[in-house]
């Protein structure tokens, strides 16, 4: 099966929402608790600047299965060149490489829309996400200990980066 990334309109809403809220149930990708709306996901996409881009990947009957985002890192000035960044792959297509086509098409965004460099929590237990990210030249730059809570638990959660350019 063939697979296209591309810039995420509206109409993927649903399919965004469907995979966030998939991410939130499984407890290993973010310490969010709260199901999404579709009408949140919209506000979300909505207020979103031109260069903080949402990807999604597709197959090729136009089905959604995964996004990924540039976010705001911190909205001080000094900090522009930096971006977070959000993946979430739906349950169903896990472990099939998708999460590394569309990282590397995040990544190139990030570099043809002027950004030096890539950030990203992860839980520290999330050693797929890990291995995702450092096949991708990422590295760890360190582990906050006790960072959040989810379901009365105190979570580790490793930061990573990627330098852009040099």
């Amino acid at each position: 099966m063939n697979y296209n990334v591309r810039i995420a309109t509206p109409e993927d809403i649903p399919f965004i929402t469907k995979i966030y809220n998939e991410g939130i149930e499984d407890r290993i990708a973010t310490l969010e608790t709260e199901l999404k709306t579709e009408k949140y996901m919209l506000d979300w996409l909505n207020s979103r600047s031109e260069k903080h881009k949402v990807l999604v990947i597709e197959d090729e009957s136009n089905t959604v299965h995964g996004w990924a985002s540039l976010n705001v890192f911190n909205s001080r000035c000094c900090y522009s060149g930096v971006a977070d960044i959000s993946i979430y792959i739906s349950r169903a297509m896990r472990g099939k490489g998708l999460g590394k086509l569309l990282l590397k098409s995040l990544i190139q965004t990030a570099k043809d829309e002027g950004f030096h460099k890539l950030v990203l929590s992860t839980f520290k237990t999330n050693e797929a996400g890990k291995r995702l990210y450092k096949s991708l030249e990422f590295r760890e730059v360190g582990t906050y200990e006790r960072h959040g809570i989810l379901d009365g638990k105190w979570i580790d959660i490793t930061i990573m980066e990627l330098i852009l350019v040099d």
